[in-house]
């Protein structure tokens, strides 16, 4: 297994916090960095029937067990333990005690925002970065590639065959992972509400029509899509509110944690068909703003994430707020640079008074402007400042 990037922020947080929750989705890593880091450490997984049972019924024997403290892995599957890990947290001094994984964010934030807040330090793992896939021997080669294989380590670690083992992760993470939030009887819907987001990626998320086409009403949209947000599947990039005098879209935009269980849900079997898709620039600045958040979480970044759009339909694909200045990015999949790329974020510097900016696109040629755009390549995201 290849040195994930967040592996020196996990060892940094370890000598700050008394326990560490690493959360994120299912197949992403998490139990792999974490038992690679804290080896000394035992392992328990409550997935396991007996082991959740026991911490279930008796939480103070379960962890009686652990003196030097423990990996606890899906640990929201038994909220239990959260109260009297709490009195453990109080009574010691040590730090990188309990290191704690889960795969759903609802559950693990609720037991823990009520139980160890101010315990706690939290590392958001989400798959494979494009810097790390880089770091396996056999890699993608082409941008619609990197896209249709996504970053489960897996698919990577063990050279999995996308077309087969996606459907299989969303058939496993519908029939089980979902149930531990709703208890959705007709998994057949909720299958084609997923599919009919997927439809809808880098657009304004639309519940009236989700209601629509899936024949469901929209408090029932609000709540699946909430599950969705919840098993990181899904995420929802919100609008930049500062007008610039012109009147401001408010309305937040859909994206999928992971192109290629995306590109699954779409029906895509093969990177050749990407190219030709409609989605083609729908994923490929899906798979782009997802590769700056995974700089971010892997680096504990502040840099907060929005896109812009006015009423006009004027639009920033991503703009990124260091709290000293805002730069505006813009993302195009094709190889070759056009002038045109560059005319909402012209526009928006000219209304904003700002200067600069980043383009991504799909070719190689990198190199500043003298207006201070600087043209990156898909293949270099990892040199953007965040």
């Amino acid at each position: 297994m290849v040195t994930r990037d967040a592996e020196s922020l996990l060892k940094k947080y370890a000598r700050q916090f008394r326990s560490l929750a690493v959360i994120g989705p299912r197949q992403s890593g998490k139990t792999t960095l974490v038992c690679k880091v804290f080896s000394r450490k035992p392992y328990v997984s409550l997935e396991n029937p007996d082991e959740r049972l026991f911490a279930v019924q008796d939480p103070r024997g379960f962890l009686s067990r652990f003196k030097s403290g423990a990996i606890l892995d899906e640990v929201q599957r038994a909220p239990e333990l959260f109260s009297y890990l709490q009195q453990i947290l109080d009574r010691t001094n040590k730090d990188g005690l309990f290191i704690l994984t889960g795969s759903n964010n609802f559950l693990l934030q609720s037991s823990i925002s009520q139980s160890l807040a101010g315990r706690i330090g939290y590392i958001d793992l989400f798959p494979l970065s494009s810097s790390e896939i880089n770091l396996f021997d056999k890699r993608p080669a082409e941008l619609a590639e990197y896209i249709f294989y996504g970053g489960y380590p897996e698919l990577f670690d063990k050279s999995r065959t996308p077309s087969i083992w996606y459907p299989s992760y969303i058939r496993t993470y519908i029939e089980r992972d979902v149930k531990q939030l709703k208890n959705i009887e007709n998994t057949v819907l909720f299958n084609r509400f997923i599919q009919l987001c997927a439809g809808r990626i880098g657009q304004q998320l639309n519940t009236a029509a989700l209601s629509n086409e899936c024949g469901i009403d929209v408090k029932t949209v609000n709540a699946w899509l909430s599950i969705l947000q919840s098993s990181f599947i899904i995420y929802l990039l919100q609008p930049h509110f500062q007008n610039f005098n012109k009147r401001v879209v408010k309305t937040p935009k859909l994206y999928f944690s992971d192109t290629g269980v995306a590109c699954s849900l779409l029906g895509i079997r093969k990177p050749q068909e990407i190219s030709v898709s409609p989605f083609y620039g729908a994923l490929t600045e899906n798979f782009c703003i997802n590769d700056l958040l995974k700089k971010k979480y892997n680096t504990a970044g502040s840099t907060s994430f929005f896109y812009w759009r006015d009423n006009k339909g004027v639009e920033i694909d991503l703009l990124l707020d260091t709290g000293k200045k805002l730069i505006p990015v813009e993302i195009k999949a094709a190889q070759t640079f056009n002038e045109s790329f560059l005319k909402n974020m012209i526009y928006w510097n000219n209304i904003s008074g700002n200067t600069g900016g980043i383009l991504i696109y799909g070719g190689e040629h990198e190199y500043k402007r003298s207006d201070k755009i600087q043209l990156t390549s898909w293949k270099n995201l990892k040199s953007i400042k965040l």
